[in-house]
């Protein structure tokens, strides 16, 4: 029975249990095709989606953002804004095959959902607004970052044109800096024709007569994509040459499917979702072109203990089960959902599944199929598939399921992009103390970009998230549907604390408090570490003689580690020193741990002191867009923030600018960029590194820094 889900209680039903639903089945798993939909807000992703559903009549009437009722858009907060907040999923058939389609959030600051989403899908359409590209218009800075990071990932991109029935929209231009931005691999697999009213697949036709565009013929295009795609088989080469396109089709689809996949070939679609022109199209390359998880797969896990990718077997649907959690919903009536997906053998309601390394197994009580917000309830899913698993408390996104209890696999590397952007945050009525902890785990559960921290050295409760309209959106989240009212105030740099020397330390310490006291005596030495070391921590013990007993060294670790959490000179956790701890004393009678623990805590002190204490500070890499008449005053104004210039690049109208820039320098560049540029120009930006603070800056830092008095 189908069920709803979603934020707004007041648009749900509670889930009903009672067995599978129609089209409760497995798919094959060559019939499957799991594609990850994303691109820059208003971009028409949502609307494009509508209009597939509508084609594959799983809809009777297509919805709209405008009037918010789109089977995507259904949260509250999403028809206030007018756009997704957050990733979704529908599926439908066409052509046989059982397409699932994620929708994610086109606004920068959301870029953690897409993110998340990789390590769901196979491959990954990039959309293209076709009335933003008109006059001499430039690809958006967030089409870019999204292109990148699905090939980053290894997953075949198709890039899509939308809105192609617009006035003034410029196929052929927007065509060239497609090819300028993202390489000459950008071929048509279909183009417009009839004056952009409908489209041809290139691709399967050679030529039509009266199919030709403005700007390239039918031929042409389809010589261009076929080339392309025969030269990743050498025999397959031969033929073309010798037969022309008349080739073995399963020969054509291997050599397809291996050109997507290492990117030999981006296919560049065109389609307009108000007129449905390019639809029919766009899902036959979905359900023809595009890789099943047979041919393809998402980001995987690794084992633990090797660190090597894991390499599902979609052979048999009969293999031990392994399914990975790419995305969480805290629903008011259904519960925890956790999405999955199938990568191995198939997923059974009602069964048990082990989860990272307990060896206790999770009850598997239903499975579900998501579309929307109406949930259906089946009896398994098959490899390849994607649904949901309510009420598993214990599940997190990177979760991995398994069937076997000897297995261990940590989550892929997705590219959640690292939280820059943050408010300190007070509660304005502290009885909501236990409400706002609770609302804020749930929404870090679902939000991969969002994330709280409680910091020690300047004793602010701190929100965490990808931009400035990312943080509105979490403290409208909190007192719109968890009932929590917080206060505001900026927040502090996320500084760390290294040393760029090194040095020995020493700390006795001894303690006498009536019958047996404390004693404990350490002399260490600290070295630097590389800023890029795994873990920014190194602990050795080099004493011998016994002179500390080995039992002890886990508490002096426990000091040492004290400071590096809290700082040593400036309040910030210190990272990036390898500490040998080389000798000591010890008292029969007065050896204790917490001796120990504040000897070492002291003796690291002490030697960072001496050892070139350096303050490193947060950098992150940025792309400003803008006019390109004002690419003086967006160059000084970036250059003011020490922003190090990377690179100037023109196009059309447009420039834009990518710089290494420290995030302390950014808080306000928002309303700065807004007012210089009279709201023209918009910037993204991204971690980079941490890097050595100048001087005068670290001076400022540490003279505010009044550390609180010690305790033994």
């Amino acid at each position: 029975m189908a069920a709803m889900l979603g934020g707004s209680a007041a648009s749900l039903a509670p889930a009903t249990f009672s067995g599978a639903a129609a089209g409760g089945k497995t798919v094959g798993v060559e019939t499957v095709r799991n594609v990850l939909l994303c691109g820059p807000q208003g971009s028409g992703k949502t609307t494009l989606l509508e209009r597939m559903l509508l084609h594959s009549k799983v809809i009777a009437k297509m919805g709209s953002v405008q009037t918010g009722d789109t089977v995507c858009d259904f949260e509250q907060d999403e028809k206030h804004h007018g756009h997704s907040l957050a990733s979704k999923v529908v599926y439908f058939s066409h052509e046989g095959r059982h397409i699932n389609l994620i929708d994610s959030p086109g606004v920068p600051d959301l870029a953690g959902f897409p993110a998340a989403a990789l390590a769901a899908v196979e491959s990954v359409i990039v959309t293209i607004d076709a009335s933003r590209a008109h006059a001499g218009g430039g690809i958006e800075p967030h089409t870019r970052r999204l292109f990148q990071m699905a090939r980053n990932a290894g997953l075949p991109v198709l890039l899509l044109v939308t809105k192609i029935d617009h006035t003034e929209a410029d196929l052929k231009g927007l065509l060239d800096r497609i090819h300028e931005v993202f390489g000459p691999e950008c071929i048509p697999i279909n183009l417009p024709i009839k004056g952009n009213t409908d489209v041809i697949d290139v691709f399967d036709h050679a030529d039509e007569a009266g199919s030709g565009t403005s700007f390239m013929s039918v031929a042409s295009a389809h010589e261009h994509i076929f080339e392309q795609v025969v030269e990743m088989d050498s025999e397959l080469t031969g033929e073309y040459f010798e037969k022309g396109d008349k080739l073995d089709p399963v020969k054509l689809h291997r050599a397809m499917e291996a050109a997507l996949t290492s990117g030999h070939l981006i296919p560049v679609a065109f389609c307009s979702a108000k007129t449905g022109a390019g639809i029919e199209d766009l899902d036959h390359v979905i359900a023809q072109q595009l890789p099943s998880p047979a041919e393809a797969h998402p980001m995987l896990p690794h084992h633990a203990s090797t660190g090597d990718e894991f390499q599902p077997d979609v052979s048999s649907p009969s293999k031990p089960c392994v399914a990975t959690v790419w995305r969480i919903i805290n629903d008011p009536f259904l519960g925890k959902l956790s999405f999955v997906r199938v990568l191995q053998g198939t997923l059974w309601a009602r069964t048990e599944l082990y989860h990272g390394e307990s060896k206790k197994p999770l009850r598997i009580t239903h499975v579900l199929r998501v579309r929307g917000k109406e949930t259906h309830e089946v009896e398994a899913l098959g490899p390849g598939e994607i649904g949901v698993i309510p009420k598993l408390d214990e599940l997190r996104v990177g979760s991995v399921l398994h069937a076997a209890p000897d297995l261990h696999l940590i989550p892929a590397h997705t590219p959640i992009p690292m939280p820059l952007s943050g408010l300190a945050v007070e509660l304005r009525n502290h009885a909501d103390e236990g409400k706002f902890t609770a609302a804020v785990h749930k929404m870090m559960e679902e939000d991969p970009g969002f994330v709280m921290e409680r910091v020690a050295a300047t004793g602010q409760t701190v929100l965490r998230g990808c931009g400035e309209l990312h943080l509105r959106l979490i403290l409208e989240k909190l007192k719109t549907r968890y009932h929590v009212d917080v206060g505001t105030n900026p927040m502090k740099v996320a500084y760390r604390e290294t040393i760029s020397g090194s040095a020995t330390g020493h700390c006795r310490h001894k303690k006498q408090t009536g019958g047996a006291g404390q004693f404990g005596e350490v002399y260490l030495r600290v070295e630097p570490l590389p800023l890029d070391h795994a873990t920014g921590f190194e602990f050795v013990n080099e004493t011998v003689g016994g002179t500390i007993p080995k039992q002890f060294m886990p508490a002096i670790e426990k000091g040492i580690r004290q400071v590096l959490q809290h700082g040593a000179f400036a309040g910030y956790p210190l990272t990036g020193v390898k500490v040998s701890v080389q000798d000591g004393k010890y008292h029969d009678v007065d050896i204790k741990e917490i001796a120990f623990t504040t000897a070492g805590r002291k003796a690291f002190i002490d030697a960072i002191a001496k050892a070139r204490p350096t303050l490193l500070e947060p950098y992150v890499k940025l792309r400003v867009q803008g006019p390109a008449a004002r690419m003086g005053d967006l160059t000084a104004e970036v250059s003011g923030k020490r922003g190090r210039i990377e690179a100037t690049d023109l196009e059309g109208d447009q420039c834009i600018i990518t710089a290494l820039a420290p995030l302390s320098e950014l808080t306000t560049f928002a309303s700065e960029l807004k007012s210089l540029s009279g709201g023209a120009a918009s910037y993204e930006m991204e971690f980079s590194h941490y890097d050595r603070t100048p001087p005068a800056v670290q001076a400022s830092i540490i003279a505010a820094f009044k550390p609180k008095a010690d305790e033994d």
